[in-house]
């Protein structure tokens, strides 16, 4: 396959390739087993979490025993249609996510000081 040739090879990947993969655009009603169906034809699998909360369903996280099975998970399965749904296959980035749980913070901080100020952002 092509994961052997890459290992042979001693290729080097670039900097943002990881174990962990981050799924996006999944059917709602997908379960775990079809999960590891579809991911797991591309290497041995760690772990899946799959989003179930208001904000983060049709979201996954897949993480490979081996980070030449999820370059190969990445390749083949971005663009993937899955119950009419294309699947966007990424390489989890912590940095930006963290970006986004910050900013939600901030919103939050926000919202609660005007409560607390009586200040609004509408135009009267």
């Amino acid at each position: 396959m092509a994961t052997i040739s890459l290992r042979k090879a001693n290729a080097r990947l670039p900097p943002e390739v990881n174990r962990v993969l981050y799924v996006r655009n999944l059917p709602f009603n997908i379960s775990s087993e079809e999960m590891y169906d579809i991911f797991g034809k591309y290497g041995a699998i760690r772990q899946i979490r799959i989003g179930n909360g208001k904000d983060t369903r049709g979201t996954a996280f897949v993480v490979y025993e081996d980070i030449y099975d999820a370059k190969t998970a990445v390749d083949h399965l971005s663009g993937f249609n899955v119950a009419n749904r294309y699947l966007i296959v990424l390489y989890y980035q912590h940095a930006k996510m963290s970006k986004k749980f910050d900013q939600k913070k901030k919103e939050e901080e926000i919202v609660k000081l005007q409560e607390k100020y009586g200040v609004s952002t509408k135009d009267k």
